[in-house]
């Protein structure tokens, strides 16, 4: 059938996380793979409560379609979050809600994008933004990036190049804190460094910020949009991690002819997130649950960062190093630059029962083999430990031959 595909489809590539999660389904395996909350770390009580009260006060709104740009109740309550929480103003015709994170690159993509079009993203980047560019077409290239996010140098060599060829980037594509997939954060001297570097090539940033409120220790950093004085930061938030990705509940912040290009695509694209989903979102917001669940989060979450990081300190061969996150739900792994993550994953799951992601799934040009990410926010604490152990069993036979 594949005559009938647009070019575009052609194109399309599934994500290696996607298909992985498939294969850690089966109950023996210990999965370290996906970047899943704790199920535990649902506020289910919470939410039954609220479900019960929006059936019983909301139901004739909150069952209806709603407005593409979403209620407006909880974009006024996502505007008064941005400003305590990272010192981000602005009016509620700069956000919009979508549904996910995933939702708002794909929207992104389809109202800025021509074919051929050039994203700069770090190496390693986040699948789904990588994919989500790749679904129109977009050419991707990248940045170096080390243990504080993106290099500033790297980035301005790159541009440099670039300009001399004749050729214009439409936007950098960063997840600046806690990064998925490696764990880092960028300093905010980078940060300014970077928005300093795209005002003056003219280049857009889109900043994807699903963990920086998952802090475990360090101080705080701003987000690069808190830094945005000409209106050049796309921002994309999520409840996905603090409250439940099932609800699907997610947002855009852009200046106002951006975010009304997006509305435009999303009336495409789905007409409107559900509108129930908001709704809860809106009154976990509004009645103050938030913040303390957050802190309950992050209490669970930097004891699992622990154990994993004790574990693989007493398990994993030398010759490998890993970075240390203060917050989010990853860590990242370098090995010697023989050894290949894809072939040692089918290793772990034949032998050793244990899955992760390999580290090729995060590079646009399919490098980075000797690299693994390993998630320690889904797993109970003993499996999280079984599964270190396993990997770390793996990885000796592989070393020691």
């Amino acid at each position: 059938m594949s005559r009938f595909f647009a070019d575009r489809a052609l194109g399309m590539k599934a994500s290696d996380i996607r298909e992985l999660l498939e294969l850690t389904q089966r109950p023996e395996i210990i999965s370290l793979a996906g970047g899943l909350p704790n199920t535990n770390a649902f506020p289910v009580k919470e939410i039954a409560e609220i479900c019960q009260d929006i059936l019983k006060n909301d139901s004739h709104k909150a069952l209806q379609y709603s407005a593409t740009e979403g209620i407006r109740p909880l974009r006024m309550a996502l505007l008064d979050y941005m400003k305590d929480q990272l010192g981000v103003g602005g009016e509620v015709d700069n956000l919009i809600v979508t549904t996910g994170s995933q939702q708002a690159l794909s929207l992104i993509s389809m109202a800025i994008l021509n074919p051929g079009d050039l994203i700069l993203t770090t190496a390693p980047s986040y699948v789904g933004g990588l994919g989500a560019f790749r679904s129109y077409q977009a050419e991707i290239d990248s940045v170096a990036q080390d243990n504080e996010g993106l290099v500033i140098g790297s980035l301005e060599d790159k541009l440099k190049e670039l300009k001399l060829k004749g050729i214009k980037p439409k936007m950098i594509y960063v997840v600046p804190t806690f990064q998925n997939p490696a764990g880092v954060t960028m300093p905010e001297k980078r940060r300014e460094e970077m928005l300093e570097l795209a005002i003056d090539y003219d280049v857009l940033i889109l900043e994807d910020d699903p963990y920086s409120r998952l802090r475990f220790e360090g101080e705080e950093v701003k987000p690069v949009k808190y830094f945005d004085y000409e209106g050049r930061v796309i921002f994309l938030g999520t409840m996905s991690k603090l409250l439940s990705p099932g609800l699907r509940v997610a947002w855009m912040h852009s200046p106002r002819d951006l975010s009304r290009k997006f509305a435009i695509a999303k009336q495409s694209a789905d007409l409107c997130s559900t509108t129930f989903s908001q709704y809860i979102a809106y009154e976990f917001l509004n009645r103050g649950y938030l913040m303390p669940h957050i802190e309950k989060i992050k209490t669970m979450y930097k004891r699992k960062r622990d154990i994993m990081l004790a574990a693989m300190d007493k398990y994993f061969p030398e010759g490998l190093t890993w970075t240390y996150p203060q917050g989010g739900m990853f860590s990242w792994v370098t090995m010697p630059e023989h050894m290949d993550s894809k072939l040692i994953l089918m290793r772990a799951i034949k032998e050793d029962n244990v899955a992760f992601v390999i580290g090729s799934a995060f590079y646009h040009d399919g490098s980075g083999k000797n690299h693994m990410r390993l998630n320690f926010s889904h797993s109970s604490d003993e499996l999280l430990e079984e599964g270190i152990k396993r990997l770390g069993t793996t990885l000796k036979k592989e070393m020691e031959e």
